[in-house]
């Protein structure tokens, strides 16, 4: 893990905007189980067979059911609101590109590292990667705005 990296347990609370720098990563790790894949289809109403139905994905090119992109991409988000920034970033827009399938008991690792800052609008570009046994399985790039000092203490004293 990078020297400036933080685990969940390091950091809950995120970071002050004014604390953020260049080339800062955190990151957040989960095992993809049954249960996500029924829930997270049962909550986006996307019951694509590949994703629930082990006999019509055994027939497609993955051999098997995948999770959803989508499953993987919204760990993103946990990094993002949990770790860095943290709590009360809003995640303004997000690109992402699939480059490789997921699959139950995959252990899928969300990484963002700061890309860019901008000062005087609060606003900061992130790479934003999703990797399974060090392979890249999602990558892009998303622009969070951190609220200013006065809302932030307000965030933060609830």
């Amino acid at each position: 893990m990078p020297e400036n990296a933080k685990s969940m347990t390091d950091h809950i609370e995120g970071y002050r905007f004014e604390d953020i720098k260049m080339g800062m990563t955190a990151s957040f790790g989960k095992t993809i189980t049954e249960a996500d894949v029924l829930l997270f289809a049962g909550v986006s109403g996307d019951t694509n067979s590949l994703h629930i139905n082990e006999e019509f994905a055994k027939r497609t090119r993955f051999g098997k059911r995948i999770a959803h992109g989508m499953l993987s991409a919204s760990l993103i988000s946990t990094v993002l609101g949990t770790r860095l920034p943290g709590p009360g970033a809003i995640y303004q827009s997000q690109t992402l590109k699939f480059v490789a399938p997921v699959y139950l008991g995959d252990t899928v690792e969300a990484r963002v590292t700061v890309a860019e800052i901008n000062r005087e609008k609060r606003r900061i570009v992130m790479k934003t990667e999703c990797w399974v046994a060090g392979k890249q399985v999602v990558v892009g790039e998303a622009l969070i705005w951190v609220p200013p000092p006065e809302e932030e203490a307000r965030l933060h004293s609830a």
